[in-house]
């Protein structure tokens, strides 16, 4: 039975951390622990681009959705669909600007054009045990899976209207690919998978710069030592990921080339592969 400990003019349950701010920095370092527990540590989190897959309509989604469906059928690896909202989404935000509107508020409206494109990929996938996943039903994800079902989920953070403020300018400053980076890190995911349409990252975008270098296998101490200007990720994805517990790997594909996520999700070096530790740590 816990200790009620008083003297003070309050009542505490005896605990390391009564009487203390949770926000300090010495309790926050007492605190750490490396046996936080992993949810779903063996699924991967696949998340397709808006922007970069969806814009491109039928030549680029209709294959992409055939691949998802025959790697799914050949391989015993679990897996969760996140999609991007595109050029609806920057619409959107435009409108939401002129309006006038909070941050938070266009961060609820940006999700709402997720979910358009998480029915459209749900539809072609459908045939293959597919299944949109509302936010509110983020508990049944284990369920799904171990009923043999796909599970699509949006990927912009379920903020509402209390997304934190931007360091600059009113856009809000968790986008798609943040979203999903904390989805999977929250379920304990090792290894997420971003389907864009470039060959990983560079250096600097390789559609303005005709000498952008590739980056093929790096560590992610390192990435950040120098992080491009212009990168084909959130940079805020980057600078949670040092704080993160559970993602270890993250790859960059394209998806507009076929046979990509076949290969990646079989463990292949394919893209860009980032992880938190280099090897040997």
């Amino acid at each position: 039975m816990s200790k009620l400990v008083t003297g003070d003019g309050r009542t505490h349950i005896e605990s390391p951390l009564m009487r203390e701010s949770l926000v300090d920095r010495r309790v926050l370092a007492t605190t750490d622990s490396d046996h936080e527990r992993a949810i779903l540590p063996d699924v991967v989190l696949v998340s397709v681009g808006g922007q970069s897959i969806f814009d491109r309509g039928r030549a680029a989604l209709v294959p992409l959705a055939e691949e998802i469906a025959a790697a799914r059928a050949a391989s015993k690896v679990k897996m969760i669909i996140g999609v991007g909202g595109g050029t609806r989404v920057r619409h959107t935000i435009s409108v939401a600007l002129d309006l006038g509107l909070p941050t938070g508020g266009m961060a609820q409206l940006v999700g709402a054009m997720e979910e358009c494109n998480a029915i459209f990929l749900n539809t072609l996938l459908a045939q293959h045990g597919s299944i949109t996943m509302p936010r509110d039903h983020f508990w049944e994800l284990p369920l799904y899976l171990d009923s043999g079902i796909l599970p699509i989920v949006i990927s912009v953070p379920p903020y509402h209207f209390w997304e934190p403020p931007p360091e600059e300018g009113p856009l809000p400053t968790h986008g798609s690919d943040f979203g999903l980076f904390i989805h999977a890190e929250v379920l304990g995911m090792r290894k997420m998978i971003f389907v864009k349409d470039e060959d990983g990252l560079y250096d600097k975008d390789p559609k303005k710069h005709a000498g952008a270098v590739p980056y093929r296998t790096i560590a992610l101490e390192d990435l950040l030592r120098e992080l491009p200007d212009e990168t084909i990720l959130d940079r805020t994805l980057f600078q949670a990921w040092k704080n993160a517990r559970h993602v270890q790997e993250i790859q960059i594909i394209n998806g507009l080339v076929s046979g990509q996520l076949t290969a990646a999700l079989a463990g292949e070096e394919v893209g860009t592969t980032i992880f938190k530790m280099r090897a040997g740590e």
